[in-house]
C-alpha cells in the first residue's frame, strides 16, 4: 500500500494512495480502537480493515484520516481536527472537494456533526455499527459497571469536564437534530455479532420505520460477520451512485 504519515498539531493523520485515481477521496472517522502514529495506524494493522482499504484503493479512492484524539466521543476538537485535514488534504492532493466519510462505531458521532457543518461538501456516508447518541449508548452501558465507569471518563476527558458533570451535559445534547436535518445520504451497515449488535439491530429497526416516515435519506443493510468481505463492494456501489462531478 502507497501511503504517507504526517503530522497535524499534536495529531498523527495518513493518507492512502491508489494506483489509478479516481480523484475522489474518502475521510475514515474510526472507533475505539482506531489509532494513527508516526509509522502506521489500526487501518493498516487489523487484517479486516487493511482489506477494506485495498478493496477501496482498487476502485480508485484516495482515503484520509487522523489519530483525532483517540476516544473522542465525537468531542467538537475532534470534529473541527477532522474539518482541518479535510482542508489540508483537498488543497494538497488531486481530489474533488466533495468527499465521501466511513465512520465506525463512536466515529459515527464525530462524522454526524462534520456532515452537518460542511452541508454539500459530504457526498455520502457509510456508518458501521454506529453510535448515534451517547446519551442511549449512556444508558446500555449503565448494566455494566467496569465500561460505564471507563465511558464517563473518556466523555470528561474528551469534552474538558468532570466524571460527575458528564451525565449533565450529554442531556443538552440533540443528535437527533443532526439525523433529521441530514442533507447527504448516509447508508447504515450493522453487522450481527454478539448480543450487543442485536440489541442495537432492534433499536435500528425502530428507527428505519420512523427515517422511513420522514423520509430521511438513510438506509440500513444488515450484514452477518461471515460475509464482511462483502462490505467493500456495498460501499463502493453506494458511493458511486453519488459522484456525478458537479
Amino acid at each position: 500500500m502507497k501511503h504517507r504519515n504526517f503530522k497535524m498539531d499534536t495529531e498523527w493523520s495518513m493518507i492512502h494512495y491508489p494506483d489509478k485515481p479516481s480523484g475522489f477521496g474518502i475521510l475514515i472517522i474510526g472507533d475505539e480502537r482506531h489509532f494513527v502514529d508516526e509509522n502506521s495506524s489500526f487501518w493498516t494493522q487489523n487484517e479486516g480493515k487493511a482489506a477494506l482499504i485495498h478493496k477501496l484503493e482498487e476502485a480508485g479512492y484516495t482515503i484520509f484520516y487522523s489519530n483525532l484524539f483517540g476516544r473522542n466521543w465525537g468531542s467538537n476538537e475532534a470534529v473541527q481536527m477532522a474539518k482541518t485535514l479535510y482542508g489540508y488534504v483537498t488543497r494538497t492532493e488531486i481530489l474533488n472537494d466533495k468527499i465521501h466519510i466511513i465512520a465506525e462505531g463512536m466515529g459515527a458521532l464525530a462524522a454526524l456533526k462534520l456532515m452537518d457543518v460542511m452541508g454539500d461538501k459530504i457526498r455520502s456516508a457509510v456508518f458501521i455499527n454506529p453510535i448515534l447518541s451517547v446519551k442511549n449508548h449512556l444508558n446500555q452501558e449503565k448494566e455494566h459497571k467496569f465500561f460505564y465507569k471507563k465511558l464517563l471518563k473518556e466523555l470528561a476527558a474528551s469534552y474538558k469536564t468532570e466524571s460527575s458533570k458528564v451525565i449533565e451535559l450529554v442531556n443538552t445534547y440533540d443528535e437527533q437534530y443532526l439525523i433529521e436535518n441530514l442533507k447527504s445520504p448516509v447508508k447504515i451497515i450493522h453487522v450481527l455479532s454478539g448480543g450487543k449488535a442485536y440489541k442495537q439491530s432492534n433499536m435500528l429497526k425502530q428507527l428505519s420505520v420512523k427515517w422511513k416516515d420522514e423520509e430521511a435519506p438513510i438506509s440500513v443493510y444488515y450484514i452477518v460477520p461471515e460475509k464482511m468481505q462483502l462490505m467493500g463492494t456495498q460501499m463502493i456501489g453506494f458511493f458511486k451512485k453519488y459522484e456525478k462531478v458537479v
